[in-house]
């Protein structure tokens, strides 16, 4: 089951090495299923270049915002999931909710 449930607030991925190679734990997978089609795009931070992402679940019709925690990693390294408060998406994307 992908879809967020009622009492979810945030999701960090993590990056787990084995075998010499880096890739994401499931809740990087999850995040990814979530970002790719379940909950639709509003819109890019206007001023984070695409590393900050708004999202809305219509299911609840609640805002989500993707970042990246450990920016300073390759890659900028494993996303994250966030409820944001309709006051946020308002002052932080310039968009009236």
């Amino acid at each position: 089951m992908d879809e967020l449930s009622p009492h979810e607030t945030e999701l960090v991925g993590r990056w787990i090495e084995s075998d010499g190679k880096v890739r994401g734990d499931a809740v990087c997978g999850r995040i990814e299923r979530l970002t790719g089609g379940i909950l639709d795009v509003v819109q890019d931070h206007p001023e984070a270049s695409g590393w900050r992402r708004l999202f809305r679940d219509i299911a609840d019709g609640r805002y989500w915002e993707r970042y990246y925690p450990q920016s300073e990693m390759h890659g900028g390294g494993p996303p994250a999931l966030r409820l944001i408060a309709d006051h946020e998406v308002t002052t932080e994307y310039h968009f009236t909710v």
